[in-house]
């Protein structure tokens, strides 16, 4: 049964292009095509679409707005359509925080929209396709008040490593949220096209007590910061800095598990360089990318968190993670941060305690 497909932009010609570049493929069909906000929420009452593709800047109501109705009033998978001008960039940032499972460039410095796309735009609505929406995860996540992980004394995790795909942008919002101004350094692999990285990483920042920035090669990890893959050529992974911890590597290489960044390169130098002492979190996500790694990370002795199906937009990467037996416990996003920082303050307490006692 093929995957029914609304097209939402204002431009005719967007509008042909994307139709066309998704009708080419057999298991896809464009219902409907929308000029603006008002006449798409007609058409999807009509036609039930099983996946929207949505322009940003349309006339009337914009598309970020109409996407918090559709949040709101009738959860469905939507894909941002985007410019990668500036912009376009935040508003689509803005969009995956509200909701949207991914986002897809109408040009790139190496591409226009009129080009072949090796059928990238068709692969992200199957993946969209099969997602579940959450109408209770559609509004953004509140900045925290800046909060305590128990002092800078604590142990464990020294660091946090963090995987995510389909429905991610959203999920890292929610689960920053609950992370303390003095977290344990943590980097994320996000699936994304770089262009968007930026923009995401800004969003986050903005809604996050830790200070939240985009990985560059060879920086220090320090608590308090979160570093997020930049996407691209390079994959993200941790490696010694000398006598003095750990520091963020970005290195060219093929493509690990069918994507670069990689989570599981990610991981896998996390189980190298840090062992026990680190904490792996593999969030919503289609595919495999990830699960092998945590497994890796898990045979060293450190802890791993995998999120529930009941939670995740796409249950596909912690699936494959439980079931390689990768993951520790497999909880609701929104208890994982609780969780993390729950035992990390009952460890702090254990220690103090046993400080007085000596």
């Amino acid at each position: 049964m093929s995957i029914r497909v609304l097209v939402v932009d204002d431009s005719a010609v967007m509008r042909a292009l994307i139709r066309h570049k998704l009708e080419s493929e057999h298991d896809i069909e464009v219902v409907a095509c929308a000029t603006n906000a008002a006449e798409a929420r007609q058409l999807m009452k009509q036609l039930d679409p099983d996946v929207v593709t949505l322009d940003i800047e349309m006339p009337g109501m914009d598309g970020l707005s109409f996407l918090e109705k559709i949040m709101e009033l009738r959860p469905t998978p939507v894909i941002i359509v985007s410019g990668s001008t500036r912009a376009g960039t935040r508003a689509t940032a803005k969009a995956l925080q509200l909701g949207a499972v991914n986002c897809y460039a109408k040009s790139t410095p190496n591409r226009s929209i009129s080009d072949d796309d090796g059928g990238q735009l068709a692969e992200l609505v199957r993946e969209a396709a099969g997602g579940k929406m959450h109408p209770h995860l559609a509004k953004p996540a509140k900045r925290p008040r800046a909060a305590s992980s128990g002092g800078p004394g604590h142990l464990a995790p020294e660091v946090i490593v963090v995987g995510s795909s389909t429905g991610g942008v959203e999920a890292l919002h929610t689960l920053l949220s609950g992370f303390p101004k003095d977290c344990p350094p943590t980097l994320i692999v996000q699936h994304v096209h770089a262009c968007f990285a930026p923009a995401i990483v800004q969003s986050l920042d903005r809604n996050a007590a830790p200070k939240v920035e985009l990985a560059q090669s060879d920086i220090l990890l320090e608590p308090g910061k979160v570093l997020m893959a930049p996407g691209g050529e390079k994959h993200l992974a941790v490696a010694r800095a000398g006598t003095r911890g750990f520091r963020s590597v970005l290195r060219a290489g093929d493509l690990i598990s069918g994507h670069r960044p990689s989570v599981d390169r990610l991981f896998q130098s996390t189980a190298e360089t840090i062992g026990s002492k680190a904490l792996g979190i593999l969030l919503t996500g289609m595919g495999e990318d990830g699960a092998r790694g945590l497994l890796a990370m898990a045979q060293t002795g450190a802890a791993t968190i995998a999120q529930d199906e009941a939670s995740c937009v796409v249950f596909g990467m912690p699936r494959a993670a439980i079931a390689l037996g990768a993951a520790q416990e497999v909880l609701p996003l929104e208890q994982i941060a609780g969780r993390l920082f729950a035992r990390e303050r009952s460890a702090a307490s254990a220690r103090h305690h046993q400080d007085i006692n000596a």
